[in-house]
């Protein structure tokens, strides 16, 4: 096996995306027992500097990396889930769901700041309408006063503004930060009562062409059952609400266990106004699904209650 030709995995450019590609690609290998080459991709969301709200959010990061599979360049893909849209192409499949990383926000913040510590008029970036939503949500209900700031870049950018005083605070993933090795950095860990995640987030998806049967099956061992159906129902809840990437849409699945027994799943959904004047807020417990389809109908179920309560509103512009 070892003589056949070396697998090619496109990924995006950052040392993010790099990092976790590098991950996939090694239990790959030690798997098939073949190499596999990463092949860097430039996506329109790493090359324009406008918002993801201006530039549609949806797909940004993705449709390059599609095209390169779809025209034979690279064998397979890894994206950061919460990034993909909600729409599957026909001609790709989500080979693997792996386990997920820590799906939270967190706060880095100078001189080790808690959120909840941070002063009044505190300046807080973060690029995401549905993190502003919810921080400026709590802060209102919380009697702080905050200033959420728009930003973009890449991790080390992010976290710049900080060190260079022009901010006091941003917020980021968890996960992109753990799977870099500067989860250190962090000073506070946002409980998901606080803010709840996007749809997917802390989860990679490894895609590839539908025809190559036997790389999908391999790949497939990847796949955690239970990280797939937790995001499939959050990004069902997702598509039901007809909202892109950029909305201001939180979701998380959580897994409910009595000691080893994983028993129920809760399913949460939030949408808000950026200004975190006025939020819908739902969740629905039951039996943990034993398919793609009953997660997807747990998405639609949660997202119709929602919209029942006004969620459309509170979209803007929804992205189809």
């Amino acid at each position: 096996m070892t003589a056949e030709k070396a697998l090619r995995l496109g990924t995006r450019r950052s040392k993010l995306a790099m990092s976790q590609s590098g991950h996939v690609a090694e239990a790959v290998r030690q798997l098939t027992g073949r190499e596999v080459e990463l092949v860097e991709i430039t996506t329109y969301g790493d090359t324009s500097r406008e918002h993801l709200t201006q530039i549609g959010g949806t797909g940004v990061f993705v449709a390059a990396l599609r095209e390169a599979l779809a025209s034979g360049e690279v064998d397979f893909a890894v994206h950061s889930l919460k990034d993909l849209p909600t729409a599957q192409p026909e001609e790709l499949t989500l080979a693997a769901v792996p386990l997920r990383e820590d799906p939270r926000d967190v706060l880095i913040a100078r001189d080790g700041l808690t959120f909840t510590e941070l002063p009044a008029g505190a300046r807080v970036g973060t690029g995401s309408p549905r993190r502003m939503s919810q921080l400026n949500a709590y802060a209102k209900s919380h009697g702080m006063r905050i200033e959420t700031v728009p930003i973009r870049g890449n991790i080390d950018t992010r976290i710049g503004y900080v060190e260079k005083g022009e901010l006091d605070a941003v917020v980021l993933a968890a996960a992109g930060l753990n799977r870099i090795g500067r989860s250190g950095e962090v000073t506070d860990f946002l409980s998901t009562d606080i803010v709840l995640p996007a749809p997917g987030q802390g989860a990679l998806a490894v895609e590839c062409t539908a025809r190559n049967g036997v790389l999908v099956a391999a790949l497939a061992e990847l796949d955690d059952p239970l990280t797939r159906v937790a995001v499939t129902a959050e990004r069902s809840l997702l598509a039901a609400l007809e909202a892109g990437c950029s909305a201001p849409v939180g979701a998380l699945a959580d897994l409910l266990a009595d000691g080893q027994i994983v028993k129920e799943m809760r399913l949460r959904g939030v949408v808000g106004t950026t200004d975190g004047s006025e939020l819908v807020q739902l969740s629905t417990t039951g039996p943990v699904p034993s398919s793609e389809d009953e997660a997807l109908a747990l998405g639609r179920e949660l997202a119709a209650e929602m919209l029942a309560k006004g969620a459309a509103g509170l979209m803007g512009e929804r992205a189809l």
